[in-house]
């Protein structure tokens, strides 16, 4: 994805391409590394990590923002943060292939149509007419109540510090309340950050709240859906279904009862897994590792 050799005069590179179980694992990789480069935020930093890699001096994440990093504690330890440019469409392209999903129930019809099971056995949800309820409506919200209008359905959005202003400007109606758009939505997407604030901010009341027709689909970070209550909700019929691309865990445990929940679409954390932008993360790595080296560190996170 990138021109790694250009850099092989200036530092030894290697590539670790399996998943470390545990902190020691990760310390034994990394510990004899002055530069890492990591994905966003699959790989925490905390500041106890920081302390158990003294000879860390650079450390580059794929996008600019990265909650997973004590920056803090990076700057205690001498250590410089970088970050490369994101793209914001990927993620919601990803959100609208989960919500299509499960409004025609793809992978029911192809897993029927492939093991010779029953021909045509679901009638699919409308999306035209149809109210999509956004929580949240910044970078990628706006890109999919954009999207919504173009499949003809009306967009209604909330968060904390949402105005009708910015809500209109966004091509969205705001709604008076989360639990009106909760009650009213064909469909509710998740495009919030996860904070102290938002937490937790889908918990059973919620998800009850939702109609028993209703979609829930969850692209941003898992914290943000009390993981216990939706899996409650989709066997107990409490909604039609939901689709995730992100887990509290990840990789998502082979004994995670999410994995054989009924009316779940899930997916392995793809929001930003695509050609464009993994060209430009590890592209622009290698530009911050060629200017860190001469002394120079471009794109400083924090």
């Amino acid at each position: 994805m990138a021109d790694w050799p250009r850099i092989e005069s200036q530092v030894e590179t290697e590539f670790l391409t399996r998943h470390l179980d545990s902190r020691d694992e990760l310390v034994q990789a990394l510990e004899h590394c002055e530069i890492v480069v990591i994905m966003r935020e699959r790989t925490p930093f905390p500041a106890d990590l920081f302390a158990r890699l003294p000879r860390l001096r650079l450390l580059i994440t794929s996008g600019m923002r990265n909650a997973a990093i004590d920056l803090k504690a990076a700057a205690q330890h001498g250590v410089t943060v970088c970050g490369t440019a994101s793209n914001s469409e990927p993620p919601a392209e990803l959100a609208w292939a989960l919500i299509l999903g499960l409004a025609r129930q793809v992978v029911p019809e192809n897993n029927a149509l492939r093991s010779g099971g029953p021909w045509q056995h679901s009638v699919g949800a409308d999306l035209h007419g149809r109210r999509l309820g956004l929580l949240g409506l910044g970078k990628i919200g706006r890109k999919m109540a954009r999207i919504g209008a173009a499949f003809g359905m009306e967009v209604m959005a909330w968060s904390q510090n949402l105005t009708s202003e910015r809500a209109a400007e966004g091509g969205a109606i705001l709604a008076a309340s989360k639990e009106e758009l909760l009650e009213s939505s064909d469909f509710v997407s998740v495009h919030l950050v996860l904070s102290d604030r938002t937490r937790g901010l889908l918990g059973e009341a919620e998800l009850r709240r939702m109609r028993s027709s209703a979609y829930l689909v969850n692209t941003s970070r898992a914290g943000i859906v009390d993981q216990a209550a939706l899996l409650r909700a989709l066997e107990e019929g409490w909604i039609a279904g939901a689709g995730a691309d992100v887990f509290e865990t990840e990789p998502l445990p082979l004994d995670d009862p999410l994995r054989s929940a009924p009316r779940f679409l899930a997916l392995p954390h793809l929001g930003y897994v695509t050609r464009r932008n993994y060209e430009g993360y590890f592209t622009q790595a290698v530009e911050d590792i060629e200017a860190f080296v001469a002394g120079a560190p471009v794109r400083v996170v924090g």
